[in-house]
């Protein structure tokens, strides 16, 4: 599972980038973290310190890795929308072969377009999943469509510029909305046309072993579709679908196993390799649970079809990759959390009955992302814990990270942007995040992935997807009220993480603030929430201002005609945190759907027009853009006359529609 920037809502407010455990002022930093801003997004550049540090053979293996990477981009561009890789081609020969005015407003609109197609990796905006609406004309695109070289076009240009400019065509990618088909109603491209929700779930019931302690991740891999009336899987491997992309990544993958660290390493690569030729499920655990494992390598990757927010009932996995090697220095506050991660399984709120008798192989560190891909690219996690698989988590533990480059580049890009001056209610409240958000928000994280996903079990015979299409909100929910809670704990300051006691103070207000307010300036108005990340954060937030009413816990005071957060007993507040975990923790220990269903419908959906009217505005004024992604850096091998690598240099200067055009052109995978 990942853990999901909350954009301008945290990064605003995460004020002083800091290692230290008090959240010390940073040094001033000449880097230019800003690319391209357009739309809704600002496209940032990241650093990947001490990467020159680095052993000649590490530098080699992040290479062939990052190659790897790459090569899996048009997997998800397809596994998003079967026709974005046709429109990519088809607006991108539009994009170069442009030679009219480029200050015409239908041009401008235009781009602004490919823009955001580019960062969606796709039609759909990553985040929404709403389909993007075009600006320009429909006449100035076949215009252009016309104007381009013989053979350029493509032959059903027509089929696809209606698709672009008819809003009832494939409106949503992913449909979350209760009481309608999701499959039927998502765009997404991980079932055939035709197949319906009901056909979907009795086919997976029909194949799941309900007394199976380990069973494979169903659907993690495969597309459903329907042959002679019966549904059947199409799996994701050489040979199967995307098996020219595959055997791109086989290759570099088995490149940079020449490289590997250690003989664990390797086996874990070779492993993965065996799992992308077979496709075996039950391959892929052995790799996951051998990539769990290894804790010693310094160099490590994710590669795969892994998350499953991308698909409205979250069993199949969007492919994505991070390339990445360990902050030594800073992975010091996750060793100490995962070294203490049995105390905080036993001192939790939860039932007994739900608790792991002893917590197994829980590894933590805090990494620097060196490149981002799939999934995970423009737009990134700033945390993951993996593997997804509970009897994997439960038998052999798993690895929590903490991505602090990427946090560190959010937070450089947004200083004195305005909004703690106008959301946050007092200069105290303003002078406790200045101080402390940076440290108890990375801790927030830690907490989260090292231990929240973590944690809790299931009882016997309880289904691993039981709560549908809500699996993902409530399982974001359970990691996020864990570390809320021992965020306030006294065991952070005898751990020495925390020096204040009132520090976890100014995570607290940031979240419930971002979740009751500031998260709205992502939704469109008259829209309900529909992504799993905000209606975990929002049915946390709105849950503890509802229970904590007789008491005046959570406050929202007028002032000068706006809105704004008050808390008025922290106390309680974590309290209440404790409380709707122990809830959360048996509605997923006990797969109770109905519980599950209740809660997200009741708090994490619906949307208070006039609120969110006015969150919009009050950031209207800002200028602020709600989503933040990033470009990468480029990787180049240096070469002696013989072809042996030498060096791999890194270079930040590439532009956004440089880099994209460049993924398309060298990396077209299908």
């Amino acid at each position: 599972m990942k853990k999901l920037i909350i954009a301008a809502a945290m990064t605003t407010l995460m004020m002083a980038p800091s290692c230290s455990r008090t959240a010390e002022k940073a040094p001033a930093d000449d880097f230019d973290y800003t690319v391209d801003r357009f739309a809704d997004i600002e496209v940032l550049r990241y650093k990947v310190p001490d990467f020159e540090k680095l052993s000649l053979n590490q530098k080699i293996l992040v290479y062939y890795l990052q190659e790897a990477a790459l090569w899996g981009r048009d997997i998800l561009w397809d596994q998003n929308y079967a026709q974005n890789l046709p429109i990519r081609n088809m607006l991108e020969a539009v994009y170069t072969n442009y030679d009219g005015d480029k200050s015409d407003a239908d041009y401008k609109a235009f781009e602004t377009y490919m823009k955001q197609v580019w960062f969606g990796n796709g039609i759909h905006h990553h985040y929404s999943t709403d389909k993007f609406t075009p600006a320009f004309s429909r006449d100035f695109l076949t215009a252009q469509l016309a104007k381009l070289p013989e053979g350029t076009a493509p032959a059903n240009a027509e089929e696809l510029v209606e698709i672009i400019f008819n809003p009832a065509v494939d409106a949503k990618r992913v449909n979350q909305a209760q009481g309608e088909d999701l499959i039927a109603t998502s765009a997404c491209n991980f079932y055939d046309k035709g197949l319906s929700q009901a056909e979907v779930e009795a086919y997976y019931n029909s194949i799941k072993k309900a007394d199976d302690l380990t069973p494979i991740s169903y659907g993690l891999n495969t597309r459903l579709k329907k042959v002679d009336g019966k549904v059947v899987e199409e799996q994701y491997k050489i040979g199967g679908l995307y098996s020219t992309a595959i055997e791109h990544i086989v290759a570099n993958l088995d490149s940079a196993a020449a490289y590997a660290e250690n003989e664990a390493q390797r086996a874990t690569i070779k492993s993965l390799i065996e799992y992308y030729t077979t496709g075996d499920l039950a391959t892929f655990d052995r790799y996951s649970i051998e990539w769990a494992e290894d804790t010693a390598s310094q160099v490590d990757f994710i590669n795969g079809f892994i998350e499953s927010y991308g698909d409205p009932l979250g069993m199949t996995g969007s492919w994505e990759s991070i390339v990445n090697f360990k902050n030594n220095e800073a992975s010091e506050r996750t060793e100490i959390l995962s070294g203490n991660a049995q105390w905080f399984e036993d001192n939790s709120p939860v039932d007994a009955q739900f608790k792991k008798d002893k917590v197994k192989g829980v590894s933590a560190k805090v990494i620097t992302a060196a490149i981002l891909a799939g999934d995970a690219y423009p737009a990134t996690p700033i945390g993951i814990n993996l593997p997804n698989a509970n009897w994997i988590r439960a038998n052999h533990g798993s690895k929590s990270v903490t991505i602090e480059n990427i946090t560190q580049a959010y937070d450089a890009a947004s200083h004195g942007n305005g909004f703690n001056e106008e959301f946050v209610i007092d200069q105290p409240t303003r002078e406790l995040l200045d101080q402390y958000l940076f440290i108890t928000d990375n801790l927030h994280t830690d907490l989260h992935e090292c231990l929240g996903h973590g944690s809790g079990k299931l009882l016997p015979g309880v289904d691993p997807d039981a709560l549908k299409a809500h699996g993902s909100t409530i399982e974001e929910a359970r990691a996020d009220l864990f570390a809320l809670y021992y965020l306030a704990d006294p065991k952070l300051l005898e751990i020495g993480l925390l020096d204040n006691p009132d520090a976890y103070k100014a995570e607290y207000y940031k979240y419930i603030l971002n979740g009751m307010m500031t998260q709205l300036m992502r939704i469109e108005p008259g829209k309900d929430v529909e992504e799993a990340h905000m209606r975990n954060r929002k049915l946390i937030a709105e849950w503890a201002y509802e229970h904590g009413k007789a008491d005046n816990v959570i406050e929202l005071v007028e002032k000068d005609g706006k809105t704004y957060v008050q808390i008025n007993d922290y106390e309680a507040l974590r309290g209440l945190f404790g409380q709707l975990l122990a809830e959360i923790q048996r509605i997923r220990s006990t797969g109770d759907y109905a519980a599950a269903c209740e809660l997200v419908e009741q708090y994490a959906v619906k949307v208070d027009p006039k609120l969110h009217q006015q969150v919009l505005d009050r950031y209207a004024t800002l200028n602020i853009a709600p989503y933040k992604g990033f470009v990468n850096p480029v990787y180049t091998a240096v070469r002696d006359e013989s072809g042996k690598i030498t060096d791999i240099k890194v270079d930040y200067s590439e532009n956004y529609p440089d880099q994209m055009l460049r993924y398309s052109r060298d990396y077209r995978g299908l």
